[in-house]
């Protein structure tokens, strides 16, 4: 295996590690970082790769909140937990939006919007709604304290949210969702949890989609590619999504939305000059 393929994957893994959890766009800082360092690979496992490296990140999710996500006590003879149940029925009522429209255009939505231009606007578009939101919120006191709060309407809600970022590569998923849950009255630390949570069925379902299309003719290489950048991901989400959960306990996520805005600055200028 070419050694310069390898650390490119491996960049790319840290890269969806930190900025698929992070409100800043994974998909966006993916097709980015993929214009400098250019992986020596076919069209179509690269679009399939972007998407798939995906479920290295799901799986440290999965990891990190066991407890919460398992809906049997598996401690006290797998009694059914109600309220975990109650959880998963309404992250199924926020996928609703994005599983109908990813269906039904995935192609047309990459040939239309998978590009830098689009990336850069909607890094900024979302950037100031960030700082327009957390300052219209200072002072408030969150409606939605914990995930049992959460109504099935308040899922609908935050799903149509996620389905901007399904469509704008660049808004960022859980960027899209914090925004939507935020703006609804939803505490940080829950918005991010539920947004967590709700990836899980997302990125499965969207990589199962990429890996149907593709098709399983992967090469050796292919392969390896593929299962090291999910390993990377996987690791560097573990530490990503520990970090954040600290940081928001005491900040706000207005310092995100400035990092989008001067990268999405840069990202105009850099392709309006190249």
């Amino acid at each position: 295996m070419n050694i310069i393929e390898l650390i490119k994957v491996i960049i790319l893994g840290v890269v969806e590690g930190i900025t698929e959890w992070l409100p800043i766009s994974s998909t966006g800082h993916m097709i980015l970082v993929d214009e400098f360092i250019k992986l020596d690979v076919s069209a179509e496992f690269l679009e399939m790769f972007l998407v798939v490296i995906q479920l290295g990140a799901i799986l440290a999710v999965v990891v990190l909140y066991w407890q919460k996500l398992i809906p049997f006590d598996y401690k006290n003879n797998w009694k059914i937990k109600k309220d975990t149940f109650s959880m998963w029925f309404k992250i199924v009522v926020a996928c609703i939006p994005a599983a109908i429209v990813g269906l039904l255009f995935d192609d047309q939505l990459n040939e239309l919007f998978y590009n830098p231009l689009t990336v850069a606007i909607a890094l900024i578009v979302f950037g100031i709604l960030f700082i327009f939101i957390e300052n219209y919120n200072k002072g408030k006191r969150s409606k939605i304290t914990s995930l049992n709060e959460i109504t099935y309407n308040t899922a609908l809600i935050i799903g149509i949210f996620q389905l901007i970022a399904a469509i704008f590569p660049g808004t960022s998923r859980s960027g899209a969702t914090i925004v939507g849950a935020l703006l609804i009255g939803v505490s940080r630390t829950v918005a991010a949890e539920f947004t967590f949570f709700l990836a899980i069925p997302v990125m499965f379902g969207a990589s199962l989609l990429k890996l149907i299309k593709f098709g399983l003719a992967f090469t050796t290489n292919e392969f390896i590619l593929l299962i090291i950048g999910m390993l990377v991901a996987f690791l560097i989400s573990m530490l990503t999504i520990k970090f954040l959960m600290s940081y928001i306990k005491k900040h706000d996520f207005k310092v995100f939305g400035w990092y989008r805005i001067v990268l999405g600055i840069i990202v105009l200028v850099y392709f309006m000059i190249f």
